[in-house]
């Protein structure tokens, strides 16, 4: 066990610095993988020199309970979350919602412009949907998420009257509350977000009440794909528990 601790600490510690040099994350979620790794190679210590052993029974059962409970609920809900991989829409959506991400100097970043791009080749397909576009400007960003995907979207040939722009939300919850009063209440509407982030963009959405709603996902930036599902876990569980949605 020592080695099989020490193993994962030092991969955990990697993949911590290759995202930290790569500079792609938008978020500093990822130095989770940096105390996760310090964490492992606790244990790995703690494990050779038999500190987890001289523990006392009752003590140990515990831990074997948290920790068994623990696994079980996170892998259910990285099911869920999976189940929600290949959500290819329904064609003649009254509306898509683009959900935001992050803005860089440069132009959406990888997630938003994946995300983008599928919407592109949707609204190309379905001539008469319009688009929702919704994000906020955050204290790191050059523009608004709304108004960079706004000019995404004509330059990839969009005709700006079928683009509707939201730029005041900060969250997921918000994208959808503040983008259904820009929509009719009969509307059939498209989610459109990484395939990570469609279960929980529509079940949020289902919470707040939208009629008749379905997923598109795009793809993800792979290298970023664990930190993500990880990161979208703690995401579904803060919306559980402050009442945003429901399994």
């Amino acid at each position: 066990m020592t080695y099989i601790f020490l193993t994962v600490g030092i991969l955990c510690l990697l993949y911590c610095a290759g995202i930290l040099i790569s500079g792609v994350f938008g978020s500093w979620f990822f130095l989770i993988w940096g105390a996760a790794g310090a964490g492992f190679m606790a244990l790995a210590w703690m494990w050779k020199n038999n500190i987890i052993s001289r523990l006392p029974a009752a003590v140990k059962l515990l831990l074997v309970i948290v920790l068994a409970a623990g696994i079980l609920v996170f892998l259910f809900i990285e099911g869920l979350i999976i189940s929600r991989f290949h959500s290819k829409g329904e064609p003649g959506l009254d509306y898509l919602i683009v959900l935001g991400a992050q803005m860089r100097d440069s132009g959406p970043s990888k997630a938003l412009a994946l995300r983008l791009d599928t919407a592109v080749t949707y609204l190309e397909e379905n001539e008469a949907t319009l688009v929702v576009v919704s994000g906020g400007k955050g204290s790191n960003e050059p523009v608004s998420e709304a108004q960079g995907m706004f000019d995404y979207l004509v330059a990839k040939g969009i005709a700006p009257e079928r683009i509707v722009m939201e730029d005041k939300s900060t969250n997921t919850k918000e994208n959808l509350e503040f983008s259904q009063k820009l929509i009719p209440k009969a509307a059939s509407v498209g989610i459109v977000t990484n395939n990570f982030h469609v279960y929980r963009g529509t079940r949020l959405a289902v919470k707040q009440g939208f009629r008749t709603v379905c997923g598109l996902a795009a793809p993800s930036d792979i290298p970023m794909q664990a930190n993500n599902m990880v990161r979208e876990f703690f995401g579904v569980m803060k919306d559980l528990l402050y009442g945003n949605m429901t399994l």
